[in-house]
């Protein structure tokens, strides 16, 4: 009895506190930790293999030997091609290797945890088994667990279920790895690591190194299979005809004429073109602070032809400023103060609280019930005792029925590229739950304003100018975005009446096609949309590249033909893009356009 009453206390505190020193150090020894081996690049092993088991070494291989069976070596000096291919192949992608893991170790993503009490960021692979982990909007939960703290926490596990709907977590509930946080602030105790852990394989596949289609290597080997295909039928005719040349003498000089005329037929070059070609470019856009995943993926982007674009963070820094404050409802001041004060207070902290706290300090107020910020219902809520329930988010979701004065306020503002965002309350402090509380009433907006990047316009105009096709999915206010896009030059934006409300959007994805080879903004655009979006694109025959840093773009990123992600976002977009781009510099992209443009034509003239 003793001994259960001790187990319990001890886990209660460890619910707390988190693991000790000496804890931690017991489940690293017992192997207990959530390592799983995920690397960004092959092993040494699996290069090697992959340079010297190819179809043009077994061909140059089968003639070499047929050559030794004639006693004369020295007319097999060709066999030396297989090794300078293997070895020239093997050392240019091994010095790209490191390179690579050297980036992703600076850019491998953390976790945090809470151990004796105090909370640290250590790599996910040291998470251990009943670490208690800290996980806030963006997080990718590393491992299996119970909830133990919950501040409006809600995970995306659609990368798991494929159900795109975000799932509310209690004390007490599961979360999985690989499940994304999009809302709130919560803490959990992981049950399962590592190999144990809930599609733990898929987590890992969505992370590691992994070839995609390339269009260039397939047509190298499928020009390698006729040659052999057309080696079996030529062969026979040629031997035969050396054994009837007066010139040769016995089978050995029949068996080296063939050989030397089937040696001819192998493009020697030509594979060791295309893989020094994809190396030297990995290598050369890493010195560009750009973080290559997937090789092929550089000659990817080289024949993309839409290009998906979000705002926030892409064309514009991500950082937002406050602008305004305008009283458009009966509340005081003060009282619209103190609720931004307590709205911006938040766990969960986003850019807009974060902005929120900056300038309406500390709160007043205290939060009795509150709802965090969500992309999928772009809305926040907080209520206190005495003082009503209090909504800020985006103005036509929060009071879809709002006076003509706030919604012609509203829109002015929006067609100047500024952020705003609609304060309402409701006298009474109401149970919040994840849909609107009724009875509110319009008290103030609030305007942000976002500051454009220095280099959006002239990187666009470089995919204008390339034929790339430009679509910008936000999911701020249409007229916002629509009025940012014009200032960057969007081709075919004029202003903010040239963007499109993705709520009136088709679900069908042939109609949802239609839209896209017409429009080029939409605002209002949900995460599951954006994803509907890549593929309906992709239906219509188009090579798509997606860009994004939020956690609300990870799905498409994975969904995109090339997914390219910022290197200050979210874990979740780092994870599943091709591409990072580390300083996050968008006008990295042409750079790397123009370097997959220029392999892909050296490798097809040759």
């Amino acid at each position: 009895m003793q001994s259960t009453r001790s187990e319990t206390a001890t886990a209660a505190s460890r619910r707390l506190t988190g693991l000790t020193d000496a804890e931690v150090a017991e489940r690293i020894a017992a192997g207990r930790t959530n390592a799983i081996g995920v690397r960004t690049s092959r092993s040494v092993t699996e290069i090697v293999r992959a340079n010297v088991l190819t179809i043009f070494n077994g061909l140059l291989a089968t003639l070499f030997v047929l050559t030794l069976l004639t006693g004369r070596w020295q007319n097999g000096l060709f066999g030396g091609v297989i090794i300078a291919n293997a070895a020239i192949g093997i050392a240019q992608e091994i010095r790209a290797k490191r390179t690579l893991d050297r980036l992703a170790v600076l850019n491998a993503p953390q976790a945090r945890l809470i151990r004796d009490g105090v909370e640290i960021s250590v790599p996910i692979a040291d998470v251990v088994q009943d670490d208690l982990v800290d996980v806030r909007t963006g997080d990718q939960i590393p491992a299996d667990g119970d909830v133990t703290i919950s501040d409006g926490l809600e995970v995306d596990e659609s990368l798991l279920t494929g159900e795109s709907e975000p799932v509310a977590k209690q004390p007490g509930n599961l979360v999985r790895s690989g499940s994304i946080v999009v809302s709130g602030h919560g803490r959990f105790e992981a049950t399962a690591v590592g190999p144990d852990a809930y599609a733990v394989r898929l987590a890992a596949e969505a992370k590691r190194f992994a070839l995609t289609r390339s269009e260039l290597m397939a047509g190298t080997n499928r020009l390698l299979r006729w040659i052999s295909v057309l080696m079996l039928v030529v062969g026979p005719l040629l031997l035969w005809s050396q054994f009837r040349a007066p010139d040769n003498h016995g089978w050995q000089d029949a068996v080296t004429g063939t050989v030397a005329a089937l040696v001819g037929m192998v493009p020697e070059g030509l594979v060791l073109l295309t893989s020094l070609a994809f190396m030297i470019a990995t290598v050369t856009l890493a010195r560009r602070r750009t973080l290559v995943q997937e090789l092929p993926a550089v000659e990817g982007l080289a024949r993309v032809d839409v290009v998906c674009l979000d705002k926030t963070g892409t064309l514009t820094y991500g950082d937002i400023e406050f602008d305004e404050l305008q009283l458009v409802g009966e509340a005081s001041r003060d009282d619209v103060h103190a609720a931004l004060a307590m709205l911006g207070d938040a766990a969960s902290s986003n850019a807009v609280s974060v902005e929120l706290a900056r300038v309406f300090g500390p709160a007043m107020w205290s939060r009795d019930h509150s709802v965090p910020f969500s992309s999928a219902r772009k809305w926040a809520a907080a209520a206190s005792s005495g003082r009503g329930t209090w909504v800020l988010g985006a103005p036509e979701i929060v009071l879809p029925e709002a006076p003509p004065h706030v919604r012609e306020a509203v829109a002015e503002r929006a067609e100047q590229g500024s952020r705003v965002l609609l304060l309402a309350v409701a006298d009474d402090m109401l149970e919040l739950q994840t849909v609107l509380p009724p009875g509110l009433a319009a008290a103030a907006l609030v305007t942000f304003a976002e500051r454009i990047r220095d280099d959006a316009a002239a990187t666009l105009e470089y995919f204008a100018a390339e034929g790339v096709a430009l679509k910008v999915i936000s999911g701020d206010n249409p007229r916002t975005v629509g009025a940012i896009a014009a200032r960057v030059g969007v081709p075919g934006v004029f202003g903010p009446d040239d963007a499109v409300d993705a709520r009136t959007l088709p679900d069908d994805i042939t109609e949802l096609a239609d839209v896209l080879e017409h429009a080029s903004v939409f605002g209002r655009v949900s995460p599951h949309q954006k994803r509907a979006m890549v593929a309906a694109l992709q239906s219509r025959g188009h090579v798509v590249a997606m860009t994004g840093d939020g956690v609300n773009d990870a799905l498409a990123l994975k969904d995109a033909d090339i997914g390219v992600a910022m290197g200050g976002g979210s874990a979740a977009t780092r994870a599943v893009a091709q591409l990072v781009l580390l300083d996050d510099r968008f006008a990295h992209l042409p750079e790397i356009v123009a370097e997959g443009r220029r392999v892909t034509a050296n490798i097809e003239r040759a």
